[in-house]
């Protein structure tokens, strides 16, 4: 066997390497398969192999395989060793007798198995804050479109009734006459009769818009509820509904724990960044986090220290919930708060116009 200079052998210098293909888990030493353990021949039970993959789980197989200090192609498998970046193309599949054709078949079965599993709880969350917005967008058109035809009839009740109130005393009663012996409020009203049936379809209108507003008030319900079991420390540190924006934008709370904390700051302001890229004007500050009080309660030229801040603690919070740590919540927002009035005792006054333009 060759040796070195130290006089130690070549084959203590490479570390041994676990690669795991569609077909079956390989141990390889450089460009060599030292060792390996094939799939059966199966579309199905190699389907089954690469779900578990897609899950992050680790097979019995490349557990069998595992050598003590050897690296690993795939970060999945850091608990067996160092993951390594590593070529593994002269693994083929034809050299070991596993067709494409078998391949394509492993393919459509691993997705069947995919689409059947259940949904991971924040993405029915990110569904559902995804809808209250539409439902947002939604009650709001109505709701004007409401107050500007009832108004015709009774404009005054807008004084006294708002949003669901509204729309709920016209659903019920509809004829101002009613409205005002039901509240007992004395009004000489400036409004214009309408007809019976006039006010029979403003009366169905107004139900379908309480409606709406009832299944928001669901929605929310919902999602405060999910955000606590699912996200406790973001959702101590945000809210639940600012939380559940972040995990949608995101694309999942799996990726949000993943991402840096400075592309947290600016999840929503995607637009101004690309702006900024494309025409030079002055990069966003923040993005969805503006709707944390401690953003946009602060003076603007504290608002970028608060919402860096802010999204440390949120990146911090995010990672603890997906990997189901212990509850840091309390911690966070207290860290917060601290860190938001130290900002506002160290930069009492906005910097002066020769600062501003010094930092642009």
């Amino acid at each position: 066997m060759p040796v070195d200079k130290n006089n130690k052998t070549l084959s203590h210098l490479h570390s041994m390497i676990l690669v795991t293909k569609w077909f079956g888990v390989f141990l390889c030493d450089e460009e060599k398969v030292r060792n390996k353990i094939l799939f059966e021949k199966d579309a199905k039970a190699i389907a089954q192999k690469l779900a578990a993959i897609q899950r992050g789980e680790m097979l019995p197989e490349e557990q069998r395989l595992a050598q003590k200090r050897m690296k690993v192609a795939d970060a999945r498998l850091s608990r067996l060793g160092k993951p390594v970046v590593f070529d593994s193309s002269f693994i083929k599949a034809d050299d070991y007798a596993f067709s494409a054709d078998l391949m394509h078949k492993a393919m459509v079965e691993l997705g069947r198995i995919r689409t059947r599993e259940p949904l991971r709880p924040d993405k029915c969350i990110a569904q559902a804050i995804r809808a209250e917005d539409d439902l947002i967008e939604t009650t709001n058109i109505m709701n004007e479109r409401l107050h500007e035809w009832y108004g015709l009839h009774f404009p005054e009740l807008a004084d006294f009734k708002k949003d669901d109130a509204y729309a709920h005393a016209i659903a019920e009663d509809g004829e101002r006459s009613s409205i005002l012996k039901k509240t007992g409020m004395e009004i000489e009203s400036v409004g214009a009769e309408l007809l019976p049936e006039d006010i029979e379809v403003l009366k169905i209108f107004a139900v379908s818009l309480s409606n709406l507003y009832s299944t928001k008030n669901d929605l929310e319900r919902y999602i405060e509820e999910r955000m606590k079991e699912v996200a406790p420390n973001l959702t101590t540190l945000v809210g639940a509904t600012l939380g559940a924006r972040l995990i949608s934008l995101a694309g999942g709370l799996q990726r949000l724990s993943q991402l840096p904390s400075s592309t947290v700051q600016l999840l929503g302001a995607e637009k101004a960044m690309f702006l900024h890229l494309r025409s030079g004007k002055r990069p966003p500050k923040h993005g969805i986090i503006f709707m944390h009080p401690a953003v946009h309660r602060a003076p603007y030229w504290m608002r970028g220290k608060i919402s860096r801040t802010l999204a440390s603690k949120a990146s911090i919070a995010s990672k603890v919930d997906y990997w189901q740590g212990q509850f840091i919540g309390d911690k966070l927002l207290e860290d917060l708060v601290a860190r938001v009035e130290e900002i506002k005792d160290k930069y009492p006054e906005p910097p002066r116009r020769s600062e501003r333009k010094h930092r642009r």
